[in-house]
């Protein structure tokens, strides 16, 4: 005796559907629940019930032969085929999936889509989103909304799937006939039916897309639907479970069977049983804006529950729905200005969750293809810690760090670079290699970016990319890009520099994207990789920064200035490393000509700009003693006279040694210095003179008392220096000795 079928139209991630679809499963107790999903993947559905699954998780398959081709099927707490395979776990239901195998999507031509809904992007739009085109005749906003309202508060659970049922066969009588894949894929349903109708005595449950209902319920012979699934492509698939994380539920992540607000499904199915629904939703929303340091008053939030009640009656709703609730919120809680609830509203709709797969879970694609790429580079996995010189220009120690500059973009360091930024060579680095177990759980999470470590780490580079605020990290990131080489994300990320670029005047910003940029074009030398966008988008950020300069170097405090500071070295540094054209390094140096003529530039960043001009000989010997005696003269006030003593010597100070107007400059200003102004500036000194080593300390107390041939000849700081030192120095061990502990 066959058992009786019962089909129950749901919507992908609808807490309403997965509501009313477990009270319908309690009602009928059936002895099998079939789910639409890929037939040849059954065996991994009871996971779902595992205590160790956390969701948002995905069904991964992927082809054996190539991982890259690959097809995600994600469920959420909410989504009621996850609701369904738990409670068919706990009922000892026997429980499969029907849809097309896996193997039959992933041999056709191209496939490794990420999501079913989106491999029918050719559709009608109404078969794309049927539910949407029943909201959108209702006048809603959205087929979530619309689904709430219809499934959620409706008191019957089996009369609504019977409507839905018979609105799906209106819709489908507007399309025409499906296409030859969702032909394929509802014959492939039919048939996995009738089997499971024959072995069972008991009901049987269909849950499935709304969509595909009329299909289900026509009666047609076996052999048509077998005569459809002739000559069907067909790939040898491995599948497993993987973490997906809340933003990609959303449609508006690419994800073809999202929602509009994954938070707002997920306060919706945890609040299914609450009467006070709202109330909860307006106090999430009234502790984030507290917790971004917004004013929110108890009295505003209960008016807020007003309001969206009121609009939900004169919109003829039976509840409100986010929307009404955040009209309401941005009314009442934000005062009316829509930026103070874009400020919290992805945390609330969207969220930021990461759901999480048993240790059970079978060998995931990433760390499959390490182990591939382990083999294939000859690296094995040690947990003690070793050191490994690559050369750069040998096929296997490119293919060597290139598998781990990847692995570090993905969080994985399982080599350390032991120099980096330290060495300008471009053909060697040296790492410390040392595998650590977690790194596998790492990479099991990163599959959602890719399921190859290439393709991951070009994603996850990318998204870093896309919520990069600051010019220099975002150039940081391509330079990273371009060393693991991954082609897409560089050139994501340069014309991402470029739009930011055009849209920046702020100095530091422009300067801190040089030193990265000039590494990027350095590496270029040794790796494959395309670097022509930089060739001009270095310069013109020299040329912005240069143009900038003045007014940015003007009235700093001390922190802003050593910040300033510190962006003019390396950034002048960048600009020798990549050796750009002479015009634009006139226009870099010009810029720093000019910090030396305007009064108002805070001195330590012109003691800077002197210094480098001094370097690259733009700026005289004899020119830098008159400025630095003119800056560090008695009518200059102690502090501006320090800021550019400190910004000329500091990192430089064995220019002393051998540069005898300097020191007399030097020495002019600090006998000049009262008791007390000599005393607050000794900090100062130590900080410029302790880049000096002992030998280099020597050679300057030699240059300074004409011992042994040192330094300059024809200065002499004091007359009677070399018998005035000795009582100095008893004078400085009687002070020590004095301050020691007894």
């Amino acid at each position: 005796m066959a058992g009786l079928v019962s089909l129950f139209g749901i919507r992908h991630h609808g807490p309403g559907s997965a509501r009313r679809l477990v009270e319908a499963l309690d009602q009928l107790r059936p002895q099998a629940v079939l789910i639409e999903g890929p037939a040849d993947a059954s065996d991994l559905l009871p996971m779902l019930a595992d205590p160790d699954m956390a969701t948002p998780v995905a069904l991964l398959t992927y082809a054996e032969e190539d991982p890259a081709r690959a097809s995600f099927y994600p469920f959420a707490d909410y989504s009621p085929e996850y609701q369904a395979a738990r409670w068919a776990v706990r009922q000892g239901a026997v429980l499969r999936f029907i849809d097309l195998p896996a193997s039959d999507r992933l041999g056709m031509a191209g496939g490794g889509i990420e999501d079913d809904a989106a491999s029918h992007a050719d559709e009608n739009p109404i078969s794309r989103d049927p539910i949407g085109a029943l909201a959108t005749a209702a006048g809603y906003d959205d087929g979530e909304s619309w689904w709430s309202d219809v499934i959620e508060e409706n008191p019957a659970s089996g009369p609504v799937f019977a409507a839905v049922a018979d609105a799906m066969t209106a819709l489908r009588a507007e399309v025409g006939e499906p296409s030859a894949r969702e032909a394929a894929r509802e014959a492939h349903m039919r048939i996995e039916i009738a089997k499971a109708a024959r072995e069972c005595e008991g009901a049987v449950a269909v849950v499935c897309g709304a969509w595909h209902v009329p299909a289900l319920a026509e009666r047609r012979s076996l052999s048509a639907d077998r005569e459809l699934l002739k000559g069907r492509p067909k790939a040898k698939i491995k599948a497993t479970w993987a973490p997906w994380t809340a933003p990609r539920l959303a449609r508006a992540s690419g994800y073809g069977a999202g929602v509009v607000a994954p938070g707002w499904c997920t306060h919706l199915w945890e609040t299914r049983n609450h009467t006070d629904r709202v109330a909860v939703w307006l106090t999430k929303v009234s502790r984030a804006l507290r917790d971004r340091g917004h004013f929110v008053s108890t009295a505003s939030t209960i008016e807020a529950q007003r309001l969206g009640s009121a609009l939900a009656a004169l919109r003829n709703r039976p509840a409100p729905g986010f929307e009404e609730l955040r009209e309401a919120v941005i009314a009442c809680l934000c005062h009316g200005e829509r930026a103070v609830w874009n400020d919290v509203a992805a945390d609330l709709l969207i969220g930021a969750g990461v759901g999480s797969i048993p240790a059970a879970t079978p060998l995931a694609p990433l760390l499959e293809d390490l182990q591939r790429q382990q083999k294939a580079t000859r690296l094995k996995p040690e947990a003690l810690e070793r050191s490994l010189t690559l050369d750069l220009r040998s096929e296997s120690g490119l293919a060597r760090s290139t598998l781990l500059h990847r692995l570090n973009a993905l969080d994985v360091p399982w080599g350390q670079l032991a120099d980096a930024g330290g060495s300008r060579g471009t053909f060697r680095e040296n790492w410390q290699l040392c595998w650590q177990p977690e790194f596998a759980v790492r990479l099991i999470e990163n599959l959602v970016y890719g399921s190859t470590i290439a393709e991951a780490a070009a994603g996850r580079v990318m998204e870093a990319m896309r919520g990069e605020p600051e010019l220099g990290a975002l150039a940081a990131l391509v330079r990273n890009a371009m060393i693991a080489g991954l082609p897409r994300a560089t050139a994501y990320g340069i014309a991402a520099l470029e739009e930011k670029a055009a849209l920046t005047s702020d100095c530091q910003a422009l300067l801190s994207a040089l030193p990265p940029m000039a590494d990027i074009l350095r590496y270029g030398e040794a790796r494959a990789g395309t670097v022509e966008h930089l060739g001009t988008l270095m310069p013109r950020i020299v040329v912005q920064a240069a143009l900038a300069l003045s007014y940015a170097a003007r009235n700093l405090d001390t922190e802003a200035a050593g910040k300033l500071r510190a962006a003019i070295l390396a950034a002048d540094a960048a600009i020798q490393l990549a050796q750009l054209d002479a015009e634009v390094t006139a226009n870099w140096h010009h810029a720093l000509q000019s910090l030396l003529r305007d009064d108002q530039a805070t001195r330590l960043i012109a003691g800077t700009a002197a210094r480098l001009l001094y370097e690259v000989e733009l700026l005289a010997a004899g020119e830098a003693a008159d400025l630095l005696t003119r800056m560090l003269s008695p009518g200059t006030p102690v502090a501006e006279a320090a800021g550019f003593f400190e910004g000329f010597f500091e990192g430089s100070g064995e220019r002393l040694i051998h540069d005898m107007p300097l020191r007399g400059a030097v020495d002019a200003w600090l006998m000049a210095l009262e008791g007390d102004a000599f005393t607050s500036s000794l900090p100062l000194f130590r900080r410029v003179f302790s880049g000096l080593d002992r030998s280099e300390r020597r050679r300057l107390m030699d240059a300074l008392f004409e011992r042994g041939g040192g330094g300059a000849k024809g200065y002499r700081l004091i007359a009677g220096a070399a018998e005035i030192w000795p009582r100095h120095q008893a004078r400085v061990i009687e002070l020590l000795n004095a301050g020691a502990p007894r």
